[in-house]
């Protein structure tokens, strides 16, 4: 884990944009990916020196002005600018996050009561289940993602022997899984670094190599194949919801990416009627 997320943050965004992609010549062989160094600071309007010290973290105050010109120099989105911003705050070694959020508040639990049957869950920035939809118990409850006390997302992808069977995509259901958990964190969070500080011991490598590694946004929607005991594969559209920045929670609803994924939930329905009476 490293303490220094704003710098690599920067350092991932430079080697994800390539020269032509920043109206640069490609020029020859280059020995790392992405931008140079002195290529992004020409672009940004920064020293080398002064880009160095952010990147190590030795430097973790830039200024807004800085941080916009950076921004805009690495083509970022939206939302990685938001994310851009969330570091920079964080990188005041004085804050400390509260507790993460295991209040459900009503409004939601009545939204979840209207997603049915939707598989659908409400998450913190840990990955604790929260709260959940009939339709995710039936979905998720035989395979064990419900087991822990409160179930978590991401000790389930790690920990959990089922999860390989689970996810056959498992290897990016785990990246996805960390980079959800590190897009939440900001400097100064000990409950980050104690579920952090566990899953580095009971899961190993697997975890660790991927919450070292230089960090990335996760993907706020898309498809997930999910093996069921009774129904066999599906395949999950997802869509990911963030409530008020208050709440530190979000709302991820699973919907069927196929005819054959929507007539298995079906079924999955059908049985629990059939259990009911």
């Amino acid at each position: 884990m490293s303490d220094n997320e704003l710098g690599a943050f920067l350092r991932a965004r430079r080697e994800a944009v390539t020269p032509s992609q920043a109206g640069l010549p490609e020029g020859a062989r280059r020995r790392t990916p992405g931008l140079r160094r002195s290529e992004l600071a020409t672009l940004a309007g920064v020293s080398v020196e002064y880009l160095a010290r952010l990147e190590q973290g030795r430097d973790r105050h830039p200024s807004a002005a800085v941080l916009g010109a950076l921004a805009d120099a690495l083509q970022m989105s939206p939302d990685e600018r938001l994310h851009l911003r969330i570091l920079s705050k964080g990188g005041d070694g004085g804050l400390c996050r509260a507790a993460p959020n295991e209040v459900v508040r009503p409004t939601v639990r009545a939204l979840l009561e209207r997603l049915e049957p939707a598989p659908t869950i409400l998450v913190n920035r840990l990955g604790d289940i929260l709260a959940w939809t009939d339709g995710y118990e039936l979905l998720a409850g035989p395979v064990g993602l419900l087991d822990g006390d409160p179930p978590n997302v991401v000790r389930f992808a790690f920990t959990d022997v089922r999860a390989k069977t689970v996810y056959p995509d498992w290897n990016h259901v785990a990246d996805e899984r960390v980079a959800a958990l590190r897009s939440a964190f900001v400097g100064g969070d000990p409950y980050y670094k104690h579920l952090v500080d566990e899953l580095t011991v009971t899961a190993g490598a697997p975890f660790s190599e991927r919450v070292g590694a230089l960090p990335s946004l996760p993907r706020k929607s898309g498809v997930e194949r999910f093996v069921h005991p009774d129904v066999g594969e599906l395949r999950l559209a997802y869509e990911t919801l963030e409530l008020p920045v208050g709440d530190d929670q979000r709302l991820v609803a699973y919907l069927p990416a196929d005819e054959a994924t929507s007539d298995a939930l079906a079924r999955l329905r059908r049985g629990r009627l059939r259990a009911v009476r």
